[in-house]
């Protein structure tokens, strides 16, 4: 258990130079994943080392593949090939992420092992039936708490069964561990998605040599489908720039008068990029350079600088590209001229912590006016300029919520401080003193 580091960040100056985002975590993971079920060895760039990738690496180590770093820098994973998972002598700890318990549930599901997955108190507390109820059709089977809350104890089969499921909500996590469940099971395996969510999976499957489409239905609905026990063979993975932790320094860049940074080689995946299309509505000055594809991905420079911001109507569709990214967006609309009106949030209540009660109470906290409709929406009332601050906001171990309102006291009239930030080297390890780098004062309390 990582002991409370409270931070307080406090206003600014203008920020201004180059921060390298650290990689994205999402593609780290897939990448890790991927890498150990493929034949040959998976030469991995700019992987994001956070705990939570660490955790998957090690996890992969116990499944019997081999993923170590080398002195450059790289990773190199010696995959055991489709099928050839062993099982773990130890239990699978997980730490904080949900994205690699769900997606590694569905990877040994397919397999004749029995695997224990457990991780930190947050993650503990979320639930995992969703993931687990479809696998179960599959033919794995599940011990755990109420609601198949971690720890869990998977076991595994060799003669699982190919399905057609349609989610019953937006969910990549939940998408994924069905077509990884799927990738060493015969036949096809369908997940049928209302709304298009995040589809690393899908793009780093062919990567890798997978048979992956995707078609319309008739309803508007995408079907997505794998076809079961293909060869995957090892690749060399470019990991882009986390979009989703390139969030907080952009919008610190928007909030301080006179700011202009520059982060490269961010990810541009059009179904990760609501945010950034929530703020350029909003009006904000984002420059997208040099755009280009790496390992199938599409990436580009980012260059922000300060301008100032309206409040918009940000739709209920959006949410499945930009669910990780409310809580800063929330912190933009504090500050921005108008009524920020925010739908379709109520994935936000099973996340790390119930962000959208976290936000809430945190803005008011720091003065800002917010309401959270019973539809689960949140408004946000700004005047144009940056609120009071001045405020002590808890937490819940979420490293999003703790970032938003570091980058939220960079602008506030008084410092905002937060409970707990030891847990933002989860996902942004580095984060303070990069930003405190170009700028920020960011500081033990």
């Amino acid at each position: 258990m990582l002991q409370a580091k409270p931070l307080r960040s406090s206003v600014t100056g203008a920020l201004a130079g180059t921060i390298r985002v650290p990689g994205d975590k999402s593609i780290s993971h897939r990448s890790l994943m991927l890498g150990a079920v493929a034949v040959g060895e998976t030469v991995i760039h700019g992987l994001l080392e956070g705990e939570d990738v660490l955790n998957t690496a090690a996890a992969m180590r116990l499944l019997g593949a081999r993923a170590e770093r080398g002195d450059d820098g790289v990773w190199r994973v010696r995959g055991v090939g489709l099928g050839g998972l062993g099982e773990p002598a130890q239990v699978l700890d997980m730490g904080n992420s949900g994205t690699a318990a769900r997606l590694l549930m569905g990877l040994v599901a397919s397999h004749p092992i029995t695997c224990v997955f457990t991780g930190d108190a947050s993650l503990n507390k979320r639930p995992m039936a969703r993931v687990t109820g479809p696998l179960e059709q599959m033919g794995a089977r599940f011990v755990g708490r109420s609601g198949g809350r971690l720890p869990l104890t998977v076991v595994g089969s060799d003669r699982t069964v190919p399905i057609t499921y349609r989610l019953p909500v937006a969910s990549a996590q939940v998408k994924s561990a069905i077509i990884l469940c799927g990738l060493n099971t015969a036949g096809t395996t369908t997940v049928i998605e209302a709304e298009p969510t995040r589809d690393h999976t899908e793009l780093m499957l062919r990567h890798f040599g997978a048979t992956v489409t995707t078609e319309r239905m008739e309803d508007g609905a995408l079907a997505v489908s794998v076809t079961g026990q293909p060869e995957l063979t090892g690749r060399a993975v470019v990991v882009p720039a986390d979009p989703s932790s390139a969030a907080f320094p952009a919008v610190a860049a928007l909030l301080r008068p006179g700011s202009e940074l520059l982060l490269p080689g961010v990810g541009m995946n059009p179904r990760r990029t609501g945010l950034y299309d929530t703020l350029v509505e909003m009006g904000a000055d984002i420059a997208f350079e040099n755009r280009r594809d790496e390992a199938g991905e599409p990436v580009a420079d980012l260059r922000v600088k300060h301008g100032p911001l309206k409040g918009i109507v940000v739709p209920a569709d959006r949410a499945p590209s930009m669910i990780d990214e409310y809580p800063i967006l929330a912190a933009a609309a504090a500050c921005a001229e108008g009524t920020t009106v925010m739908l379709g949030l109520k994935e936000l209540r099973v996340k790390e912590s119930d962000r959208l009660a976290m936000v809430a109470d945190g803005l008011t906290k720091c003065g800002v006016k917010v309401e959270v409709g019973a539809d689960d929406s949140l408004t946000v009332y700004g005047t144009g300029k940056p609120p009071q601050g001045g405020a002590t906001v808890a937490t819940a171990m979420d490293h999003r919520i703790a970032m938003s309102f570091l980058v939220l006291g960079m602008a506030t009239a008084e410092p905002v401080q937060v409970d707990d930030g030891a847990f933002i080297d989860t996902s942004f390890p580095g984060f303070v003193g990069l930003m405190n780098g170009v700028g920020a004062k960011i500081a033990g309390v």
